[in-house]
């Protein structure tokens, strides 16, 4: 194994590098020169984009293209969808531009879950209220819980009563009479963009009970409001942001209701904030923000996430098809949660009295940002499912190489499947991963298998308090395989992060671009990754379909060094 040092590059990188990385490969280039492609081959359109992608690569010295786009799920496909991939296996061959197929995400659940929505990772709501009443039992909300001078009613100049921020009041923010949804007065922002953060917020500490289910809602009203992405809601227990989502307000809209929801975790108090980050310029006005409880939401229904019902003092447990019906929330959504809260309905045979007060224990599903969702990596069905998975890839493609999508794993440890396990979340992971590799080379033996590097990453993922995780990633890297290829791809850690990799003895990948108007970064990664012992190589890593610029990365990377 031999490593090129520093060769300095000249302008846009018109003079190309490279280092001999592995046994076979010509002096001078990189083993793996690789671009990432995203279609799922429903069209006829897309073999025609990777006909045209697999051509440029050729032309400019590539010899790889990951395909991600559901091939975790190829023994399901339709004929249609097969008959393209015939042909894409056929370009590939023709052009020699090797297919590694991206598979198997866990922190973007899809796959998996169109098998079985159950199959998401949950968080426990533990002890919530019911009571019994006729032939239904209903959650009986905390009184509590609740915003407080939700609408905005309650004010003294252009302050606001029970807020603990309100962003400069008289400046950014102002008490509106004039402009309101409903009763007399709202919130309405400016000027925030004055200021050297672009603050424009709103904040109120709210008591909850912990691992309870709640809705937060709100009304907004925008005029030319740029960017519209810094607006934003923030739900911060003592430690971590517990609410995830990404909102997407339009610049210009009269009153809209928002609605997010979330797990109270351990917390007994959190934080709300609503309002810009970064703001710029225009206008927003709030109204009628509330915060109520939900139960049996999203609730997932499979070995790992057990329904509890007891009597009110724990002694008496009663069955499920026996003293009530089977519980099912048969409008599972994780993105968008139904409006009402499911209730328990008793059976004819039910021991449970009119009036009586009830605990139920259950786990609820959860997105994260657009409708992210994690999958359980303590259920065996979602190994059984890879398994089937490895067999149609070894039938219809038969590769060499696996590209493993085990990234941004947002969620887990919180379930019992997981729990029961007594392991630590790195240990988690680190077997899952494992046992990915291991369902691989039964059904191909000799391949080699990639992936991500950023959730076996202690400069990037792999590390505590990491958004709904319970649990530690720090120390997953010591759980898996040391013939298993790491993709770099945090531009700003990569020294770090190749050096991490490579002193431990794995073999690495540099995932470089991403999307930019220009090949800048790239000057970066390959300086880097010719002075790190066993890096095999770059890959265009594009999320947003952009390829106009892989014509200039194949020629940087695709060539012999010529050191002047």
């Amino acid at each position: 194994m031999t490593t090129c040092h520093h060769l300095t590059l000249a302008g846009m990188l018109a003079v190309a590098t490279g280092c001999v990385v592995s046994g076979g490969e010509q002096a001078g280039t990189y083993a793996d020169r690789w671009v990432y492609v995203v279609r799922n081959l429903t069209q006829d359109k897309h073999v025609e984009d990777i006909r045209q992608i697999v051509t440029t690569a050729k032309e400019h010295g590539l010899n790889g293209m990951v395909l991600a786009g559901n091939l975790e799920n190829l023994a399901r496909w339709e004929p249609d969808q097969l008959a393209r991939l015939e042909q894409v296996k056929v370009l590939s061959k023709e052009s020699g531009i090797e297919l590694i197929p991206q598979l198997w995400s866990v922190g973007y659940g899809g796959g998996i879950l169109s098998h079985d929505k159950n199959l998401a990772e949950g968080l426990p709501c533990r002890d919530v209220p019911f009571l019994a009443k006729g032939r239904e039992a209903q959650l009986v909300p905390d009184p509590e819980v609740k915003i407080r001078n939700g609408g905005l009613e309650e004010f003294q100049g252009q302050k606001l009563a029970g807020y603990s921020l309100q962003e400069k009041p008289g400046e950014i923010s102002f008490v509106d009479t004039a402009v309101f949804r409903k009763g007399k007065a709202s919130l309405r922002f400016e000027n925030f963009g004055s200021g050297p953060h672009g603050h424009g917020r709103l904040m109120q500490e709210v008591s909850v009970r912990p691992w309870r289910q709640y809705r937060l809602s709100f009304w907004v009203k925008t005029e030319a409001l740029e960017p519209p992405r810094a607006f934003r809601v923030l739900v911060h227990g003592q430690t971590r942001e517990i609410a995830p989502i990404s909102l997407h307000v339009p610049s210009t809209r009269d009153w809209q209701e928002v609605k997010i929801c979330f797990n109270s975790f351990q917390y007994d108090k959190v934080k709300v904030y609503i309002g810009v980050w970064g703001g710029k310029a225009g206008k927003f006005w709030l109204d009628d923000l509330a915060l109520e409880e939900m139960a049996l939401v999203n609730i997932l229904r499979r070995s790992g996430t057990p329904l509890s019902v007891t009597s009110e003092d724990g002694k008496t447990i009663y069955a499920e098809g026996k003293d009530f019906e089977q519980v099912v929330d048969d409008k599972l959504n994780f993105s968008h949660p139904r409006p009402d809260n499911v209730p328990l309905k008793l059976t004819g045979a039910s021991r449970i009295q009119d009036g009586q007060r009830l605990k139920v224990g259950y786990f609820q599903g959860m997105a994260i940002h657009d409708g992210q969702v994690t999958v359980c990596m303590s259920e065996p069905k979602v190994y059984e499912i890879w398994r089937e998975s490895a067999a149609a890839l070894k039938k219809h493609l038969d590769p060499r190489k696996f590209f493993l999508s085990m990234d941004e794993i947002r969620a887990g440890g919180s379930c019992a499947a997981c729990q029961a396990r007594k392991l630590s979340m790195a240990e988690i992971l680190g077997d899952c991963i494992t046992r990915q590799i291991q369902i691989i080379r039964e059904a191909s033996p000799q391949a080699k298998v990639y992936i991500w590097s950023d959730m076996l990453d202690p400069n990037h993922n792999a590390h505590g308090d990491y958004y709904l995780v319970q649990g530690d990633y720090t120390g997953s890297w010591k759980f898996v395989p040391k013939d298993l290829i790491v993709c770099c791809w945090y531009f700003e850690k990569r020294a770090a992060s190749l050096k991490f990799f490579s002193e431990l003895g794995f073999e690495t990948l540099s995932g470089a671009y991403y999307d930019g108007e220009t090949l800048d970064n790239i000057r970066g990664w390959l300086e880097t990754i010719n002075q790190t012992p066993q890096c095999r190589g770059i890959m265009y890593t594009t999320w947003q379909n952009k390829y106009r610029l892989l014509p200039d990365f194949g020629d940087a990377v695709g060539k012999e060094s010529r050191p002047r």
